[in-house]
């Protein structure tokens, strides 16, 4: 059916977010990912408390008795080397993981993106102040510098929360410096100048909201990157400490009794499969969120 000039002209408008969440649905792994993810958090955080209220297993309950017994349903994912129930100290773990993504991709990219703005809208001594610091800071080797904070600090959840930040704002600071200078003599930034707005005012209320398509994609595939980060760490044991759970110290504990007989094996499958999906989910979910958001890029 072909409409005439008076339908196109009656049709209501879409905007610019209605498109982006068309085209998001459109990209089928992008809603996988999105799933995934939203399956997980809602596992973790509403699951746990239901699995622990009729199963009576919390994620420090220790029985000695009960050391790796196989998926029952008492037990639905077994025991670890102390008789815990693994699927709690999954779910609770998760919690811990996904907090520290979210809480650290967050902070790293409001900081990035505030850098970011003043340095490409002020321009002159303070962007090559703020842009030579940046490639300083983006100069660091991250690994050993993770490490030696780390200890230095004492692990921890915020000890883990601080060093990601500090290191992580770098790439959003230059993606938003960019966004900024091809929009800061544009029209609608001239007329907010005309207008008498506050150079406050134009970074943070025209600039920086234009600015949030590559801000979105970033903080999406920051969240699987720290979450992956909290792991390695809490793995090394300069993460999350016991008795505290995260996926990262529940695979460290795996690994050293992955020869155990029976259950051994079980013990870093699960939490493994936990992390890897979640990683993967946020990573696709990104993929859809940069096609989505570009209006140059066709699905």
């Amino acid at each position: 059916m072909v409409l005439d000039e008076a339908e196109v002209a009656q049709a209501p408008a879409i905007s610019y977010w209605e498109m982006v969440w068309v085209r998001f649905r459109r990209h089928k792994m992008a809603m996988f990912g999105a799933a995934i993810v939203i399956f997980i958090a809602l596992t973790c955080f509403l699951g746990y408390p239901v699995y622990s209220f009729f199963t009576g297993n919390d994620y420090e309950l220790q029985n000695f008795s009960y050391r790796y017994q196989l998926p029952s349903a008492t037990h639905w994912f077994g025991t670890d080397d102390l008789g815990r129930d693994v699927l709690a100290r999954i779910l609770y773990g998760g919690r811990v993981s996904i907090a520290v993504g979210f809480i650290s991709a967050i902070a790293s990219v409001f900081l990035g993106a505030l850098i970011g703005v003043f340095s490409g809208y002020l321009g002159g001594w303070v962007d090559e102040a703020l842009m030579r610091f940046t490639d300083v800071m983006m100069s660091l080797p991250y690994i050993p510098l993770y490490l030696v904070l780390a200890m230095a600090f004492g692990p921890g959840f915020w000890t883990l929360v601080g060093i990601f930040v500090a290191f992580g704002w770098m790439t959003d600071a230059r993606l938003v410096r960019g966004v900024v200078l091809s929009l800061r003599n544009l029209e609608f930034v001239e007329a907010a100048r005309a207008v008498g707005a506050s150079r406050w005012r134009i970074m943070l209320r025209h600039l920086l909201l234009n600015s949030m398509a590559p801000i979105i994609v970033s903080t999406t595939l920051l969240m699987g990157g720290n979450i992956v980060g909290e792991a390695a760490l809490s793995y090394l044991g300069l993460g999350i400490q016991p008795p505290l759970p995260s996926w990262g110290n529940i695979l460290q504990t795996a690994a050293e009794y992955i020869f155990a007989p029976d259950n051994g094996p079980w013990l870093i499958i699960y939490p493994g499969l936990f992390l890897f999906l979640t990683v993967l989910a946020f990573n696709f979910m990104g993929d859809g969120l940069r096609d989505a958001l570009d209006p140059r890029l066709k699905n």
